[in-house]
């Protein structure tokens, strides 16, 4: 793992490179969602399947994996996230990215494509939203999910979501939830909450090549991707049938076989 720093506050933001020394090949970076971590990818297979074509570039998202864990809610501003992408690009001496996001990284892909469209050669949105996010956490988890976090720490947390899933976590989302630290997220989750989104008039302007997937069964967002879909110029649709938020993400082949023809159409000579 490699450490670079935001400029703006001093957060340490960690990531690693899958085979840094193919410079050569179309740099991707991959950015996971809320609670988990760049270990996602490897776990769920996007790393094995992609890293022949692509520099793959993946971070920690402040507040989780190795990254710095502040405590303050205002440290989680997207403006801040933003901030921790560039850096991570800069370090990494990529000028232009292909950008996949999920959850929490789509909407921080979203930010950054609008802050520094310059930055980003195409994006994928996957179960991301560009709505203001009051409530999300509650509706994303279980109502009261943050003061459990706060009280219990992710034991608690994971608990009481699997009693509201009826139905166990899979074990690489276990893992990556409890290597987090629950007041980090809880501060996190709470800044979320205040997020105001971007609106439709911002998304109408953007010029960056754009893939927008959500499962089916993903009640939270699969409307809103449908709406980005519709609103961002060019961009394209992918409903996959029979996934919902948490199990669209671990469906890697389902995810893959829409995403890999994008960047293939988007990376080639």
């Amino acid at each position: 793992m490699s450490i670079t720093t935001n400029p703006a506050d001093g957060t340490r933001i960690s990531y690693s490179i899958a085979d840094p020394d193919r410079t050569e090949a179309p740099d991707v970076m991959l950015v996971h969602g809320s609670a988990l971590s760049s270990a996602v990818w490897r776990g769920f297979g996007y790393v094995r399947a992609l890293r022949d074509r692509y520099r793959l570039i993946l971070p920690d998202l402040r507040g989780h994996g190795r990254s710095d864990t502040p405590h303050d809610p205002d440290a989680y501003g997207i403006d801040r996230i933003v901030g921790d992408l560039l850096a991570v690009l800069d370090a990494a001496d990529v000028e232009r990215v292909h950008y996949v996001g999920y959850s929490f990284g789509a909407r921080a892909g979203l930010a950054l494509a609008v802050a520094a469209p310059e930055r980003v050669a195409s994006l994928v949105l996957l179960g991301g939203s560009a709505r203001p996010q009051r409530g999300a956490m509650d509706a994303m988890f279980f109502s009261g999910c943050i003061e459990v976090l706060e009280r219990d720490g992710m034991e608690g947390f994971l608990r009481d979501w699997e009693q509201n899933r009826a139905e166990p976590v899979d074990e690489a989302t276990r893992a990556a939830f409890l290597a987090n630290d629950p007041l980090a997220l809880a501060a996190y989750f709470r800044r979320s909450d205040r997020e105001p989104g971007i609106d439709d008039d911002t998304l109408a302007r953007l010029e960056v090549p754009t893939l927008a997937v959500a499962g089916s069964e993903d009640h939270m967002r699969v409307d809103d991707t449908r709406a980005m879909a519709r609103t961002i110029p060019g961009a394209r649709l992918a409903v996959l049938r029979g996934f919902d938020h948490a199990t669209t993400v671990a469906a890697s082949p389902e995810v893959l076989s829409v995403i890999e023809p994008f960047l293939a159409a988007r990376t080639a000579p």
